[in-house]
Order: structure tokens, then C-alpha cells, then sequence
């Protein structure tokens, strides 16, 4: 009898070990590399704005999103969920990383996001560079003064 109850009880260990491996394995491959679960889960979180474009990280662990008021966004990939944020105008600031393939990007609305993301090619990451532009002008900045007179214009 001792030893029907060992074999169970090693039975039910390997059962929960395998099960452990199965989820940490399928966490690890858990990425956005389905841009329409990227277009649902952004559009589920802000149901409002209307998404042009998306680029995707190298890893696909992130996901940038072009709106259609050149604003831009952001979509994650947070372990167990994905994370959603709107990129405000005026409250980011990114530097190219040594690659020329990458950002240095610094969220100052939400630090949680913070780091460095590398694209496929320079191409990409200077195209999102250029979202992220669009929302360093803060709406008041865009519109230039109607009396000045630029350099170029001076001849």
C-alpha cells in the first residue's frame, strides 16, 4: 500500500511540473507579434483614438502606434498583460541608440516604460522617431508667428 501512495504523490509532482514549464514557456513566447491583437487591445484601452500605423519592436515585445491626430502611442508587452499608453505631447524625450537601429526613450508620464527599443532596421526606428516629434511640439508651439520672417526668407 506504501508504495501505491509514493507513486501517486511522484505522480502528481511531475504533473505539476510539467504544467509549471508549460506556463512559463508559453509566458516567454507570449509577444505581440499578432498586429491585430495590438489593434484590438489598444483599441479596447482607448477606444476614441483611430490607429494609422504600427511598428513593431524587433522583439515584438512592443508596439508603437501612429494615430490619426499625430499623436502616438504605446503597447507592451508586461509579463502577464499587455500595457497601453497614450503618448502625450511634450512628455517624452528619445535619443538613438549607438546601432542607429534603436531609441533611448524616456517617458516622463510613465517611467514604467521607460528603456531602450531597437527595430529591425534604421529605417524603422527613425520613422517612429518621427511619431514621437510630432507629440515633442505642444499644439500652441506648432502654428509659427505670422510677422517673423525666416533666414532663408531674407534674401
Amino acid at each position: 500500500m506504501g508504495i501505491i501512495v509514493w507513486c501517486v504523490l511522484f505522480a502528481i509532482v511531475i504533473f505539476f511540473a510539467f504544467v509549471a514549464t508549460r506556463m512559463a514557456a508559453q509566458n516567454k513566447e507570449d509577444s505581440l507579434h499578432d498586429t491585430g491583437l495590438a489593434i484590438i487591445e489598444f483599441g479596447r484601452a482607448f477606444p476614441n483614438e483611430a490607429i494609422r500605423q504600427l511598428q513593431a519592436t524587433e522583439n515584438s515585445q512592443a508596439i508603437f502606434v501612429r494615430l490619426h491626430d499625430n499623436k502616438a502611442g504605446l503597447m507592451r508587452n508586461m509579463a502577464r498583460h499587455f500595457s497601453c499608453h497614450l503618448i502625450e505631447p511634450g512628455r517624452v524625450r528619445a535619443v538613438s541608440t549607438e546601432t542607429g537601429k534603436g531609441l533611448m526613450i524616456e517617458f516622463l508620464d510613465a517611467p514604467s516604460h521607460n528603456g531602450r527599443f531597437e527595430f529591425a532596421s534604421p529605417k524603422e526606428a527613425s520613422e517612429v522617431a518621427l511619431w514621437l516629434l510630432g507629440n515633442y511640439i505642444a499644439e500652441p508651439d506648432k502654428d509659427l508667428p505670422s510677422d517673423s520672417v525666416s533666414a532663408a526668407n531674407k534674401q
